[in-house]
């Protein structure tokens, strides 16, 4: 299986790129029309959710910088 990146964006979207499929809660796969990279909304102002439109401008704040997670509970 090959890897997927994703990249949480500075004020806006999560890139995700690679191989990969989305799907719904009930498991019906968002016909993706041969992307192989899209953006996924996490401010909640897209009119086109899941994916990301471009309404977080102006209205998202967050600068993403990568940190280590608590370990593991067992």
């Amino acid at each position: 299986m090959s890897k997927v990146k994703l990249t949480v964006n500075n004020n806006g979207s999560l890139k995700v790129d690679g191989d990969f499929e989305i799907v719904d809660p009930q498991g019906n796969t968002y016909n993706l029309q041969g992307r192989t990279i899209v953006s996924i909304c996490r401010c909640g102002l897209s009119a086109n959710k899941p994916f990301c439109d471009g309404s977080h401008k102006g209205h998202f704040e967050h600068n993403a910088v990568a940190f280590d997670l608590p370990p593991k509970k067992v």
